[in-house]
């Protein structure tokens, strides 16, 4: 056999740069492979005794209130007081002199106020149907739902923006000065555009979408799905011609919470001893 010398300083400087390995010290580390399947196992039965009945932890904390409907319902009062109060004060030609910024500017801007707590209601009356949709949500359906709705929502808050800068703008001018700018007229025209020509047909879309997801799922009753495309037809199509067709949406929307306060109470009572 062949033996080679090798200095001690060689040797020193070969084991620092290429230490020998020590199975000692990483033996803890090298466990069955059976373990991992065990611990996982474990963690697994402690979540499973940690999970509500109902499978989800959301479920066990957070509930739909069996009265959230009546968001529905606030909803269609806030937006058809809007409405009535705006057509009281504004009239509804988008080229007017601006006569209504010196007789009606209160009750106009009472409106506006109200525009927010209005929205406020939808949103939770779009979580109150999709609670009650629950697993047979259909993606497609409640895309289009949802987004319509978001759309219109978005709309009428823009709108309501624009005629409110007006009311502040004519407050600090000279109601002349301001009725006969570009800025009045420009604004007054896009807010009558984007409820008339664009958020209405958000609503429609709204209606005619809703519908379908309550005639496929039966979530409300089957003559509320067919009212809401009939009225949604007004909506798309003839409001052009009825300058109050924007009300069938919250009269739907007031049909749909009150038959769905309704019937959870009703299965409150059902189910209470």
């Amino acid at each position: 056999m062949l033996k080679t010398s090798i200095p001690f300083e060689h040797a020193l400087c070969a084991r620092t740069v290429f230490p020998v390995a020590r199975p000692l010290l990483f033996a803890p580390a090298l466990k069955s492979r059976n373990e991992p399947a065990v611990n996982l196992g474990r963690v697994a039965r402690n979540m499973r005794h940690r999970m509500p009945a109902s499978g989800t932890l959301t479920g066990a904390q957070l509930k739909t209130p069996k009265a959230a409907a009546i968001a529905g319902i606030v909803f269609s009062i806030l937006l058809t007081a809007t409405f009535w109060l705006f057509r009281r004060s504004v009239p509804a030609d988008p080229l007017d002199q601006g006569e209504w910024l010196a007789t009606g500017v209160n009750t106009a801007a009472l409106a506006m106020n109200l525009i927010p707590f209005a929205g406020v209601a939808f949103l939770w009356f779009i979580g109150v149907l999709r609670d009650r949709l629950g697993a047979m949500e259909d993606r497609f359906f409640a895309t289009v739902f949802f987004g319509s709705a978001l759309l219109f929502l978005a709309m009428l808050f823009a709108a309501s923006a624009l005629i409110g800068a007006i009311i502040v703008v004519a407050s600090t001018t000279e109601p002349n000065e301001l009725v006969h700018s570009f800025a009045f007229r420009f604004s007054r025209a896009t807010a009558y555009i984007i409820i008339n020509v664009y958020a209405i047909k958000m609503a429609g879309v709204f209606m005619i979408s809703t519908s379908t997801v309550i005639v496929y799922t039966g979530i409300v009753a089957r003559w509320i799905a067919l009212l809401g495309y009939g009225l949604a037809l007004i909506l798309l199509f003839g409001s052009y011609y009825m300058s109050w067709s924007f009300i069938v949406l919250p009269i739907w929307v007031f049909l749909i919470s009150v038959h769905i306060l309704v019937d959870n109470l009703r299965r409150g009572e059902s189910a209470s001893p």
